[in-house]
């Protein structure tokens, strides 16, 4: 348990001198140092010669790499799915990258539910859906170029405005398309981010526009964000691990 402890600290702390884990810990200093040099040869921190503080080894990261590779993103995500369902009152899906489109990998409906709006496996349009945005904002993939097709009076067309549109969601880290690909249809949609602080997937809200309006939308993104943020970390994201895109 007290290297457990150690090892807690190193991953809250980052780079810690064997006092200031003594500290931390609550164990004693000689304690500490005896424990760090077990945990030093078995791999799991390292001594950093310029400043005489410890930090977790590489060991660390390839034990954790084995456990996130068993792990299932839909077993994971599927509690927080339902939960976001229940406070929200609107279908939540799950969404990964592949290739250009985000595809629906899970869904959880609603007693609303309308049927044959969302479909597993149906693939994101970049342009005219909230997590198709999420994906050209953060998964890098190019914009699309030329005229872009209309689905909806509302769809964006424009290329340059789509741009613009784009760099708005990258600084506020969500997207929404209200009535852009069907009429009738408005959704918000987050990212989520693995261990190596990159796209993993997205989760996204989406509901009749009668019903999910403005309102409605701007009182479930604090809901779905908070969801985002709790499957980045089942899947082992932290602040250590995170990208300028993805500092939630």
């Amino acid at each position: 348990m007290r290297a457990v402890s150690i090892l807690d600290a190193l991953a809250e702390g980052g780079e810690l001198g064997t006092t200031d884990l003594a500290r931390r810990t609550g164990i004693s200093a000689s304690t500490v140092s005896r424990q760090l040099g077990t945990l030093s040869r078995l791999g799991l921190v390292e001594h950093v010669p310029s400043n005489g503080r410890y930090r977790l080894g590489v060991k660390v990261l390839a034990l954790a790499n084995a456990v996130l590779g068993r792990l299932d993103l839909r077993d994971l995500a599927r509690p927080q799915l339902e939960e976001l369902v229940e406070a929200v009152g609107e279908t939540a899906t799950l969404s990964i990258p592949g290739g250009g489109d985000a595809i629906t990998v899970d869904f959880v409906p609603t007693d609303r539910y309308v049927q044959g709006v969302t479909r597993l496996g149906r693939p994101s349009v970049g342009h005219a859906s909230s997590a198709g945005k999420v994906l050209l904002a953060f998964g890098g993939v190019p914009l699309p170029r030329g005229r872009l097709q209309a689905f909806t009076p509302r769809t964006v067309v424009d290329p340059e405005a789509l741009a613009a549109e784009i760099e708005v969601v990258r600084e506020a880290g969500y997207a929404e398309a209200l009535e852009e690909r069907e009429e009738g249809l408005n959704a918000v949609a987050a990212p989520v981010w693995g261990s190596d602080g990159r796209l993993t997937a997205i989760v996204a809200l989406q509901g009749p526009s009668a019903r999910f309006d403005r309102p409605a939308i701007d009182a479930a993104r604090p809901l779905l964000l908070a969801c985002a943020r709790s499957v980045s970390r089942a899947l082992g994201w932290s602040a250590a691990s995170a990208t300028p895109d993805s500092r939630l």
